[in-house]
């Protein structure tokens, strides 16, 4: 399945679901021993800042509302993230329950709006990708650009709604690109391809 991502659109600011998207899902993970990224996050994540695009993460924790987790075990497993695919440019964390009615939790978009905000980008400048349909909803109703990368929790019926999907994140971001290389050398092969095609994962 091919959905071309619109290469008009200029983008300033990718923002990652954490958990399935940027590092292997470990449900309610309060352990950053356990913090393993998924193929090939690190090369994505260069690609986009040797181009001066900046990154964040935006990420569901509603462990903290369900009592699973403290907000100590969420920051110490975000900093071994950012240890190991940072240094991010802004990181928003919902501690929320599905039923709170917060205003941050996605597919809600919050932490999209805020997350931007914080750096300056407006949200149609702005991409999210995630595993999830909320992952893309939140990026919707922001006015950013959404992109699911389907993994095995992701609901055919999720892949089936997303506008844009690519099968793995390399492919993800490399659609994001910008035509062209950036500064400094970069191989033919990192160059962006003409479609993306991908996926989203379930709600956290």
């Amino acid at each position: 399945m091919n959905r071309p991502v619109p290469h008009d659109r200029r983008i300033r600011l990718v923002l990652f679901d954490r958990d399935g998207t940027l590092v292997e899902d470990v449900p309610y993970n309060g352990d950053p021993d356990l913090v393993r990224p998924v193929p090939h996050a690190g090369e994505a994540l260069a690609l986009l800042r040797a181009r001066s695009i900046a990154t964040g993460v935006v990420t569901n924790q509603s462990g903290v509302a369900r009592g699973l987790l403290s907000t100590a075990d969420v920051r110490r497993v975000n900093e071994r993230v950012d240890a190991l695919l940072g240094p991010f440019d802004a990181w928003a964390i919902c501690p929320h329950g599905p039923d709170d009615g917060c205003h941050c939790r996605k597919p809600q978009p919050g932490m999209v709006l805020q997350a931007a905000a914080r750096l300056g980008v407006p949200p149609d400048e702005t991409a999210v990708i995630g595993d999830i349909g909320a992952d893309v909803e939140a990026a919707r109703r922001a006015g950013a650009l959404g992109v699911l990368v389907p993994t095995p929790v992701t609901r055919p019926e999720e892949t089936a709604a997303a506008e844009h999907v690519a099968p793995d994140l390399l492919t993800a971001v490399r659609a994001l690109l910008p035509a062209g290389p950036p500064q400094g050398h970069v191989p033919d092969d990192e160059r962006p391809p003409a479609v993306l095609s991908a996926s989203d994962r379930r709600p956290r």
